[in-house]
C-alpha cells in the first residue's frame, strides 16, 4: 500500500504540470482544425460541380449550357481523354476545363485528334505545358486580376460582345495571324490562334465568363455563346483522376493526385508550427526556488568538484578557481571594490600594504594571485596552502604567522 501511495503522489503533480504546459497548444491546434473543417464545409457547396455544364451552383456552368441548347448546340460531357479525342471533328468545339491537370501523354493524344479536325479547341487557363503542345510559340505571363476589359481586337465575337470580365493568365505569342483580345498590361487574356486545318484554338486566361453567377455581367454571356456556339456540337471535357490515361507510365503517385493548393496549405501549417514553437520556447518565467529533497554539505560539494578536476587533469582550471575565490575575499578586506578584485594594478598594492613587513614581495604576490598554473598536483596543493596563509595574514597579521608547506 505504501509503495502504491508514493507512486500516485509523485505522478500526479507531473501530470498536472504537463497538462498546464500543453493545454494552450492543444487548444490552439483544436481551433485550427475546427476552423479548417468549418471553412471547408462552408466552401464545399460553392465549389461543387465547378465548370460543370450540368451544375446550377455559383461556380457551375449550367446556365451557358442551357443558352447553347436554345441555339441548337448540344453539349456532351466527357471525363476521359479518349472520349474527348474521339469526339473531335470539323463541326465540334472541344472545351478543356482543366488543361493543367492533364499529363504529357494526355496532351499529346488530345492535340493529335484536334489538330487534324477543322473544329475549335477552347482551353481554360492553360499553363505552359499545354501551350507547348496546342500553341507553340505562345508563353503564359503572370496572372492578373479578373475585371471588365475591352476587346481591343478585330475578332468578331469579341467586338460583338464588348466589355467582358476577363483576366487571369496573360498570353503573348509570335504567331502574326493570332487575335489578341482583352489585353491587360499589353498581353492578351483571350487569344485565338488559327490552325492550318481550318480550325482554331482559343485560350482563355480565366474561366469567369462561364460561371453561372457571372454570366449576366457585362458581355460575358455573349462572348461565351459565340466562343462555344460556333459549331453544332460542344464536347465539354472535365478531366478526372479516374481516367486510366492520366497515369504516368501506367502509374500515378499519391502526390500527383494532390491539388497544387495544398502546397500552400502545408507551408501555412509549417509556419504555424514554427510560431507555436517560438511561443512555447519563450514561456520560461523566473526561477522558482524549491526545497531540495536532501541537504548536501558544502564540504562534500567541494570535494566532488575537486575530484572532477583531478580526474580531468584540469590543474589550470582548479588553480584559476582557487585564485579567483581568494582575490574575491581579499578585495573587501583590503578596501578594493569588488569590480577591481581581479585587476592586478589595484589589488596587489592594497594587499601588500596590509601584510607584515618582509612577508611577501610584490613579485611573489603577483605570482601567487595571478601566476601560471602549477605543473603537477603537488604544486596545486602548495598553491592552495600559500593562498590560505596569505588570507590568514590579512585577517590576523599579529596572531597568525604564515604557514609553510611541509614539503617545502
Amino acid at each position: 500500500m505504501s509503495a502504491t501511495t508514493t507512486g500516485t503522489t509523485s505522478l500526479a503533480p507531473a501530470t498536472r504540470r504537463l497538462w498546464t504546459r500543453s493545454r494552450g497548444l492543444l487548444a490552439a491546434l483544436l481551433v485550427l482544425v475546427l476552423g479548417g473543417v468549418g471553412l471547408a464545409l462552408l466552401r464545399s457547396g460553392d465549389q461543387h460541380g465547378r465548370l460543370d455544364p450540368r451544375s446550377v451552383d455559383r461556380y457551375g456552368s449550367g446556365a451557358v449550357a442551357a443558352l447553347l441548347a436554345d441555339r441548337g448546340v448540344d453539349t456532351r460531357v466527357v471525363s476521359t481523354t479518349e472520349e474527348a479525342a474521339a469526339a473531335a471533328g470539323p463541326d465540334t468545339t472541344v472545351l478543356v476545363a482543366g488543361p493543367e491537370l492533364l499529363t504529357r501523354r494526355q496532351l499529346d493524344t488530345l492535340h493529335r485528334a484536334t489538330s487534324r479536325s477543322a473544329g475549335r479547341t477552347v482551353l481554360l487557363s492553360p499553363g505552359q505545358a499545354a501551350l507547348d503542345r496546342f500553341a507553340p510559340g505562345t508563353e503564359a505571363g503572370t496572372p492578373t486580376e479578373v475585371e471588365p476589359l475591352s476587346p481591343a481586337c478585330a475578332l468578331p465575337a469579341a467586338r460583338s460582345a464588348g466589355d467582358a470580365e476577363l483576366g487571369g493568365l496573360r498570353y503573348s505569342t509570335s504567331v502574326r495571324t493570332a487575335d489578341r483580345c482583352y489585353p491587360s498590361d499589353g498581353k492578351a487574356t483571350l487569344l485565338r490562334l488559327p490552325s492550318t486545318a481550318g480550325g482554331d484554338t482559343v485560350l482563355l486566361g480565366a474561366p469567369g465568363i462561364l460561371y453561372n453567377h457571372r454570366l449576366a455581367e457585362h458581355g460575358n454571356a455573349s462572348l461565351a455563346l459565340q466562343l462555344l456556339g460556333s459549331h453544332k456540337h460542344l464536347v465539354w471535357y472535365l478531366p478526372s483522376v479516374s481516367d486510366p490515361s492520366s497515369a504516368q507510365d501506367g502509374r500515378r503517385s499519391f502526390f500527383d493526385l494532390i491539388p497544387s493548393g495544398w502546397h500552400w496549405a502545408l507551408l501555412q501549417l509549417l509556419i504555424a508550427a514554427a510560431l507555436a514553437g517560438l511561443w512555447r520556447a519563450r514561456r520560461l518565467g523566473p526561477l522558482v526556488p524549491e526545497r531540495l529533497p536532501v541537504t548536501v554539505p558544502a564540504a562534500e560539494t567541494t570535494e566532488g568538484h575537486a575530484r572532477l578536476y583531478q580526474q580531468a587533469g584540469a590543474r589550470d582550471r582548479a588553480a584559476d578557481v582557487l585564485r579567483a575565490a581568494t582575490r574575491a575575499r581579499l578585495a573587501p578586506l583590503t578596501g578594493v571594490p569588488p569590480t577591481h578584485a581581479h585587476t592586478p594594478g589595484i589589488l596587489l598594492p592594497s594587499v601588500a600594504a596590509r601584510l607584515p613587513a618582509g612577508t611577501e614581495t610584490g613579485t611573489a604576490l603577483q605570482s601567487l594571485l595571478f601566476g601560471p598554473a602549477p605543473a603537477d598536483d603537488k604544486g596545486l596543493v602548495a598553491l592552495a596552502d600559500q593562498l590560505d596563509n596569505l588570507e590568514r595574514s590579512i585577517l590576523s597579521p599579529e596572531r597568525h604567522a604564515p604557514r609553510e608547506h611541509p614539503d617545502s
